[in-house]
């Protein structure tokens, strides 16, 4: 941008707007000029091309609030005058003239710009200008003028059941438009979780980058089986008998044959058997399937079996199992 362009060059007769425009018409004008001269809608058009830029351009000092009061004062303080080289002499109405109005210097003298350091000639034309990094700078626009603006994300939700979040699958939603679209489930989501998915969200309004769709899962209970990681955690239940002598147990796997487990004599209950490979299977690995085992106390006995306890408990060790935790405890 020519460095005379903010003091003769309208901005507000560029977008066809007056300067009172409010912010939300002023965007509501950019869009529909932005759409109607994108080089994409006009390819090989270089008049196009370039009444885009100048929509850009314009959009992008009128849209922040900042560059536009600065615009606004350097149009009124400029009255139409044009930045020009200067020959030494004592014509009037150049570069000098107006930034010597403005820096306190008279219409004689000259300012010297420096690059680099603070106070320096970006420093300078950075505050007035709006632009960070140097004069006649905007950021992240098409071609250094403020350019295609990216859609807006958008946000769902999804239910799925437990095997689906385990395995992943590729699922079908609905957008916001009606439009069905396929979303891919990687293994291994959890209840949840949030997966954003790159320019699934809403098209940009001027032909730039798609949004982005934000997932978040939620995740049915499986009435066996829950999710640690990769891992799948059971509770698996045993018999006093077995654990107190030892068996070999049935443990159920997610969506195939129960595995057989052996469970050493004197097994606690909260004792944790792995088996290896049986949990969930990502990119990451493979994880294991945990069976907690839970010993099942009889609710109901009859005679001869209560007899049968009791005679047991005659037989054992006397000792009591929570002396440990009590003297933990006060310790």
């Amino acid at each position: 941008m020519a460095s005379q362009d903010w003091f003769d060059k309208d901005f507000y007769a560029v977008l066809g707007v007056s300067k009172d425009v409010t912010p939300a018409e002023l965007k509501k004008v950019y869009r529909k000029l932005a759409r109607k001269y994108h080089p994409d809608s006009n390819p090989g058009d270089a008049a196009s091309e370039a009444k885009f830029k100048e929509v850009s351009e314009a959009h992008s000092v009128l849209s922040d609030p900042e560059q536009r009061k600065e615009y606004d004062q350097v149009r009124a303080m400029g009255g139409g005058a044009r930045f020009t080289a200067g020959s030494g002499g004592q014509g009037g109405g150049g570069f000098e003239d107006v930034f010597g109005g403005m820096f306190g210097q008279g219409g004689g003298q000259r300012t010297q710009f420096r690059q680099g350091g603070g106070g320096g000639f970006d420093d300078i034309f950075g505050g007035m200008f709006g632009g960070g990094g140097g004069f006649g700078q905007t950021s992240g626009g098409y071609r250094g003028f403020g350019g295609p603006q990216k859609g807006r994300d958008m946000t769902a939700t999804t239910t799925l059941d437990f095997q689906t979040a385990v395995v992943g699958e590729t699922i079908s939603l609905q957008a916001s438009n009606g439009k069905p679209m396929k979303v891919k489930i990687p293994a291994g989501v959890h209840d949840g979780q949030k997966i954003r998915l790159r320019g699934r969200g809403e098209p940009s309004p001027d032909g730039g980058e798609a949004g982005d769709l934000v997932l978040t899962i939620a995740v049915r209970k499986h009435p066996v089986f829950e999710l640690d990681g990769q891992n799948l955690r059971v509770d698996v239940p045993v018999t006093f008998a077995e654990a107190a002598l030892g068996a070999t147990i049935e443990v159920p796997t997610l969506g195939g044959d129960p595995v057989r487990l052996r469970v050493v004599a004197g097994t606690p209950s909260g004792r944790v058997l792995r088996v290896k490979g049986r949990g969930v299977s990502t990119k990451a690995g493979t994880g294991d399937l945990l069976a907690t085992v839970q010993v099942a106390v009889p609710a109901h006995l009859n005679d001869k079996a209560r007899e049968a306890v009791e005679a047991l408990a005659a037989a054992l060790p006397s000792e009591n199992p929570r002396d440990d935790l009590i003297a933990r405890a006060r310790a």
